[in-house]
């Protein structure tokens, strides 16, 4: 393992990242001056979360450590990687962007949003069916020789710190902002089963990665072996247990966000049929039988 003083003290500049993170850092800032100019006061808490543990972690994986050596190291590349696509959404996601946005936007943009929104293409990658199966497929490239060239290759690395972000929040905005992705208690009975198995089948690639007993993408050598780096085969095992114990430890806050979006769509449906008079269940009764 690393020197501790080496954790804190390995930096690097990664454009992209900050491009990002920069753009980022200015809508939400023009989202809340724009909102309290439509009267409505933005809860400091969320500004908080956006900006420190959200922005701020984006900012610590990609030009902290993990930034400056996740070419040499597939561990470092793996916990980068993998905390982008879960961690730092969620966190991001604390800023609620999309409430924002509505309450900054006037009504034409709003419209704007709603229709984005409303894309079949977001709605394909937003769906919980689909999504964790993105991830998968990104892990699995671990077990195969790209896995040194999305390490190695400076394009393949830009297009994951930037890609891989995006692709997180549209993991887990569903989750955390429901009222944009509303779907019926029973779609996401299906979406929370199907969700279920398949945060647990991200892991198979960090198992895998753990009991192989050969090097997976050829790579025995690096540009710089530094004396505390590990050989390459025990830093494939290394980049499996990181993997492995990200995959099963972000069960649980999202198993806990589907919780609370199942509840809340059951509550709001029940709401729903208690508004309706006799004469309109009767009707919603006929229709659902002249269906059958």
């Amino acid at each position: 393992m690393p020197p501790l003083e080496l954790l804190g003290s390995a930096w690097r500049m990664d454009w992209a990242a900050l491009a990002m993170i920069s753009m980022f850092g200015v809508l939400y800032g023009l989202g809340i001056r724009a909102a309290s100019r439509n009267g409505h006061t933005w809860p400091l808490w969320r500004t908080l979360a956006f900006y420190v543990p959200g922005l701020g972690s984006m900012a610590l994986l990609t030009c902290g450590f993990t930034g400056v050596y996740s070419a040499d190291l597939r561990w470092a590349f793996t916990v980068k990687v993998s905390l982008l696509l879960f961690v730092v959404p969620l966190l991001l996601g604390l800023g609620r962007p999309i409430t924002l946005a509505r309450a900054a936007l006037p009504a034409r943009g709003i419209a704007v949003l709603n229709k984005v929104l409303a894309h079949r293409v977001v709605r394909f990658f937003s769906n919980s069916l689909v999504a964790p199966l993105l991830g998968l497929a990104l892990f699995s490239t671990f077990l195969t020789p790209a896995f040194h060239t999305l390490r190695a290759d400076p394009v393949a690395e830009t297009l994951l710190t930037i890609g891989i972000p995006l692709l997180g929040l549209l993991m887990a905005l569903p989750i955390i902002e429901e009222a944009d992705f509303q779907r019926s208690s029973v779609y996401i009975t299906l979406e929370f089963v199907f969700v279920f198995i398949e945060l647990l089948v991200d892991a198979v690639p960090g198992i895998l990665l753990r009991l192989n007993g050969q090097v997976l993408d050829h790579v025995t050598t690096t540009g710089a072996m530094l004396g505390w780096f590990p050989d390459p085969l025990r830093d494939q095992q290394l980049a499996g247990d990181a993997l492995w114990f990200i995959c099963e430890i972000v069960d649980l806050p999202l198993i806990i966000l589907m919780f609370i979006r199942f509840s809340r769509s059951d509550k709001r449906e029940a709401r729903g049929f208690d508004e309706l008079t006799d004469a309109q269940l009767d009707q919603l009764n006929a229709e659902h039988l002249h269906r059958r």
